[in-house]
């Protein structure tokens, strides 16, 4: 899955120690109802109004070795649409902080019914 140019910035960034982390306190998955191709210099999901970020569970995210692992869960109330995208951010607002990856996927439709989870597994490679 590509990652973006602001999360490569920020990774520049973070060596000088000046980036804002991707901790449980500042971490959110958000999910949105776009199918807008990917692109390196997107910014935020590409939804128009059904997009929406929720903070991490608790103990999240997760690092074992180069694998980070984010996981958020969305309540019966919350976004409540045709997930066709997601993406993992460092600031729990509605808007801004560095998006580091946005992946286009059909995850089905939500509805008030339900509860979901969702977990991004993010691998670190050198190639």
């Amino acid at each position: 899955m590509p990652l973006t140019n602001a999360y490569r910035d920020y990774l520049a960034a973070l060596s000088t120690a000046t980036g804002t982390f991707f901790n449980n306190a500042n971490s959110s998955i958000g999910v949105g109802d776009s199918t807008t191709a990917h692109a390196f210099t997107q910014t935020d999901l590409q939804a128009a109004t059904n997009k929406l970020r929720k903070a991490m569970d608790a103990t999240y995210p997760q690092v074992a070795a180069n694998v980070i692992t984010f996981r958020s869960t969305f309540a019966t109330t919350d976004a409540n649409w045709a997930w066709q995208e997601w993406g993992v951010f460092n600031t729990t607002s509605a808007s801004g902080g560095t998006m580091m990856n946005r992946k286009v996927e059909s995850l089905g439709t939500k509805t008030s019914a339900q509860s979901w989870q969702l977990t991004v597994t993010i691998t670190l490679a050198v190639a």
